[in-house]
């Protein structure tokens, strides 16, 4: 008895720590979820852990106020960007580690952080032992055609235009069974239909610029799946958003985007040399896509709404948008 009473004064002295997980119901793998949050537990000597669903009306930044009232020392969201998504910002500013299993279709969010999206169990093992990053968030003010206004929180990258209307095209059936290739698909029917609309944007209050767009990205990351890196500069801690331009002005001009992305980000940019050539031979590029970088940026749209989207989910349609960046406002757990 004396043996019990001591460990019990141990365990009251040194409290165990505890996970939080808010995952989807939905979603394929939450059995093999528990099993593995149950293994890392026993390794990593955790008290048990509290388990949150998602719904409808609460898709995961609830659940986080809840952990974070609990005393939890760490919140796991497992799911999708949405899932990701909507725990950060349940979690932003609150100085609580963030890991991730994720167990969606596109996981941008993971994919950028190098965070496995193909494996439960590594997942798992990263969120309670990996490393803690702090990390910039965007914040988008967006303005309804009705004129309510609305803020949301964006991890990877919010956009306007074809992007938006891609994703609003894109068959969830093919999603389900191919993953992000679906968005190939949806692209390849939205680009011919896609017509520019008159856009002007403004950056820290500094000189508006006027063009006919095709879209405008706001990033905080700059890879997407498949290997594309859309803006290969993008940082996540660097206290700035990056803003990508899309006016094309013909056919021609989505070859030169083509060109920019699959050859010069991806290619050239790794040497010197190469980096060298693209400064001597970007004039026409310039033309059709902008690269521009700020703690904030101002959209407004001249020929009426447009779709919009945050991390590869549609969010219907706005007339104007304010994006800024929320630096060092979220702690997430990533590889060592």
């Amino acid at each position: 008895m004396s043996s019990d009473r001591n460990e019990g004064q141990a365990d009251a002295a040194h409290p165990r720590l505890r996970a939080a997980v808010i995952f989807n119901p939905s979603k394929q793998g939450v059995d093999a979820l528990r099993a593995a949050v149950g293994r890392a537990e026993a390794r990593q000597s955790f008290a048990p852990t509290l388990w949150l669903e998602t719904t409808e009306a609460d898709p995961g930044k609830g659940g986080a106020h809840e952990a974070v009232d609990a005393g939890v020392d760490l919140v796991i969201a497992a799911g999708g960007d949405g899932t990701v998504r909507s725990v950060a910002a349940g979690l932003r500013g609150s100085g609580m580690p963030m890991g991730i299993v994720p167990l969606g279709t596109g996981n941008l969010f993971a994919r950028n952080l190098d965070i496995p999206v193909n494996d439960i169990d590594d997942a798992v093992v990263l969120a309670f032992s990996g490393a803690d990053r702090v990390v910039d968030v965007i914040v988008a003010e967006v303005t309804r055609p009705n004129g309510d206004d609305e803020a949301h929180l964006s991890l990877v990258m919010a956009g306007i235009g074809i992007d938006a209307e891609m994703i609003q095209n894109t068959n969830p059936e093919l999603k389900k069974r191919v993953g992000w290739l679906a968005y190939v698909d949806a692209g390849l029917r939205a680009l011919p239909a896609s017509k520019p609309f008159p856009a002007q944007y403004r950056l820290e209050n500094r000189r508006h610029h006027r063009a006919r767009v095709a879209s405008i990205l706001v990033a905080n990351l700059g890879y997407l799946p498949g290997n594309i890196e859309l803006i290969p500069d993008a940082e996540i801690d660097d206290g700035h958003l990056d803003v990508v331009v899309l006016q094309p002005r013909n056919l021609l001009g989505w070859l030169f985007i083509w060109r920019t992305v699959f050859w010069e980000n991806r290619v050239l940019r790794k040497s010197a040399l190469g980096r060298q050539f693209i400064d001597l031979t970007s004039g026409n590029r310039r033309q059709q896509i902008v690269y521009r970088r700020g703690r904030s940026v101002e959209l407004e749209f001249e020929g009426g709404p447009q779709e919009f989207e945050i991390d590869g989910d549609e969010f219907g349609s706005v007339v104007s948008a304010r994006f800024r960046v929320d630096p060092a406002a979220l702690v997430v757990r990533v590889p060592r």
